[in-house]
Formats: C-alpha cells, structure tokens, sequence
C-alpha cells in the first residue's frame, strides 16, 4: 500500500481564470452581484447561495471524491447538521458508539429534543446492523477508521445490509480522498471535516459534503442556502491551496508514522497501539481492501494512567497538545479530556475510551525531531526508555 489515489492531486482550480488568464483562481469577496437585467439574475447574485471562489473548491473534491457534486459548509459539524437536515421529521438514524464526540453530542442532542432517534451501536458487529435494520431507519452514519480507536468498518458490507431506502453517509475525514473513496464503495454521501487534511495548514476551519447523484448535491445545495452555512470566500481559496499539495503531504504522514510506530510497538511505555496497519489489528483486513493507505493517525494506552500522560504530555515540543488533526504539525490529543469531553463517562467506557488513551496526529516533520521528541516524553513517565540504536525498522506501507 504505497500508491495513494491520483485524483486527489486535482488541480483545484489552476488554469481556470477564462477573463485574464490567471494561473492561480482569483478570490470573489463580493457578497452579492449585479442582475444583467430585471428579473435576469446572472449565474451568481448572492455569496450565500452561491460564489465562484467556493464552487471551485466543491467541483475540485466532488472530483476528488468521485461526486456528482457537493457543498462546501462553514465547519465540519455544519457539514454533518447539513446532512441531518434532509432527514424527515422524527427520523432514525443508526450511528457508531465511538464516533467523533462532536458528533456523538449534536445527535444525542437532536434526540433529547425529539427532533430524531438516534441508536449507537458497534458497527463492526454485523449482526448489530442487521437488528437495528429490523425497523426503519433513514440514516446509517459510518465513520471509518473511527475517532480514536481506528476501528475500521467494511463501508460495502455496512452499505448493503442498510438498503438502497436508508441514506448512507460516511465521514471520511481521517482519511481524505487521497487515501479513500467511500462513494465507490456503495455510500451516498461523503463528509469532510476539511480542517483537517484537506487544508492541511490548521489556519482555516471548514467542511464539505459530496453527493453520489446529482439529485443529492441540488438538495445539499438547496438546504446550504436555506439555512445558511455556507463557507466564506476567503476560507475556501485557503482550502483549494492545500488540496493541491494533499497527495505529496499524506506521503510524508504516512512515511513518518510508519517510523513512530515501529517505535511505539518497542517502548516498554506502551500497553497498546490502535493503527489498522497493524497486522493484528482487527480491521487490518478491510483498511488493506478499501483504503489506498492505513493512515497517519494512531492511538496508544500509556502505563501509568494519568499521571503518566500528563508527564508525557508536558515533556513534549515537537508534539503539540492540541484538537484537531491532519495539519502539516505534529498534535498529541487525550480524547478523554478534549475530543470526546462531550461524551459521558459510560459513554467513552462503552466506546473503549480509556484515560490512559493517546491519540497522535503524525505531521511531516523531519522523523528524528519526532522521535526524539517522543523518547523524551516517554523517559519522563518513569519508564525505562528504549534506546535508538535498539530500534529495528520496519514497514508500514
């Protein structure tokens, strides 16, 4: 698994300025344009509903993603509030019970409130998905690899068991079209967090969905106008800027982690790594089947409990405390206290959410700045720390 998928070098928008040519796509910051005549509206009249800036970006990961076309959102969860919003009244939507805790937070929200019925249940269990597919449900929400434990799910399977009834949607934001195509595999919408890998630079929060048919994408781009969540100008042409180095990026990540977790796997500190790349990881199988690549996001329980944690949290540079993933940095994340605070306690237990779980964000910094920096980290927790030289490398591709 060394060849990431080539559409996602996209042009993202080179080349396309038809008035003067400009090689790179010019920013339309007018927020509203001028009629041709009365009652003769020209492509564009109002930046909410529809600007050329952001509609590059939409056709560029629509291309991507394999889409028919798509929506650029203000933010991810606006992303996923854009997708809840063309369910029916009381609908049932079926999600994972270790999705990402904003996620998790704004369904069991929308519940409490009566507004849908939301079941969360392992998805990984097929049996599961079969009972909870006995009554009806209108959404089936797929995350995979999951966030933090990189449980990785058969979307194909998931998506047949469903039906071509219920609206299948997968987060695809650990990730990104360079690594997996969701909509090839049966899902009839993508999700982004485009924050993440997509930009890739963590100066600009956004998110995306793409849509399997072009019916799909008219009524994302119907409800964004509706409701208002559309991305801003400016923050789009950052988005395209980074979606046109994301291929050459995600192989440093991946290079990069590959190393760190031969690491890891050696370091007496270490009780457990979640990475699908892992053979004996149980999803290594069907990330090897539907993914160009296992990833640059890993999760591990420290010995030592919370203490440790915060030893090995503090004594670190190169690693930043931090939320968010898939920028060019290096982020170290304790989901219990930060991703998923919004989870209750039985909640993350059910999950598998330990407090002794680390999630890293592996950046494309030069690997012995981040290995060094992880050894220190992990001597201070007051383990015998492995030594360099005693290191054997290995493959992760």
């Amino acid at each position: 698994m060394t060849v990431l998928n080539q559409t996602a070098a996209v042009r993202a928008g080179i080349d396309c300025d038809q008035q003067h040519g400009a090689v790179t796509p010019p920013l339309y910051l007018s927020s509203n344009y001028a009629f041709a005549d009365l009652n003769q509206p020209r492509k564009y009249d109002y930046s909410r509903s529809g600007n050329p800036t952001r509609d590059l970006l939409a056709d560029a990961l629509a291309e991507a993603e394999q889409a028919a076309g798509g929506v650029i959102t203000s933010t991810g969860m606006s992303a996923v509030l854009l997708v809840l919003q063309m369910l029916p009244q009381n609908a049932r939507v079926v999600a994972p019970h270790d999705c990402y805790g904003g996620t998790f937070r704004l369904l069991t929200t929308l519940h409490d409130k009566g507004q849908l019925r939301v079941s969360f249940i392992d998805q990984s269990d097929h049996q599961q998905i079969r009972q909870a597919c006995t009554e009806h449900v209108d959404l089936l929400w797929i995350e995979t690899p999951s966030n933090p434990l990189l449980r990785v799910v058969d979307v194909r399977v998931l998506c047949e068991l469903a039906g071509a009834a219920v609206l299948k949607v997968v987060d695809n934001t650990f990730l990104s079209p360079a690594l997996q195509q969701p909509l090839t595999l049966g899902a009839d919408l993508v999700v982004h967090s485009t924050t993440k890998y997509i930009n890739g630079h963590s100066d600009v929060v956004g998110g995306a969905v793409l849509a399997k048919t072009t019916q799909l994408a008219e009524k994302l781009t119907w409800w964004a106008n509706c409701i208002g969540i559309t991305a801003a100008p400016f923050d789009c042409l950052l988005t395209l800027r980074g979606l046109r180095t994301l291929h050459v990026r995600m192989q440093q990540h991946v290079a990069n982690t590959g190393r760190i977790l031969t690491f890891l796997q050696q370091h007496p500190a270490i009780e457990k790594i979640y990475y699908p790349g892992l053979p004996d990881h149980p999803g290594h199988a069907i990330a090897k089947q539907q993914q160009q690549h296992f990833g640059a996001m890993l999760s591990f329980e420290l010995q030592g409990g919370l203490a440790a944690v915060k030893a090995l949290v503090n004594n670190l540079q190169y690693f930043t405390l931090a939320e968010s993933l898939g920028g060019v940095e290096s982020l170290v994340c304790h989901p219990a206290t930060m991703t998923h605070a919004a989870m209750t306690a039985d909640a993350r237990k059910q999950a598998g959410i330990k407090d002794n779980l680390i999630r890293l964000s592996v950046g494309i910094e030069h690997i012995d700045d981040l290995l060094a920096d992880l050894a220190l980290g992990l001597s201070r927790c007051q383990i015998r720390p492995i030594k360099q030289k005693d290191l054997k490398d290995q493959s992760y591709g």
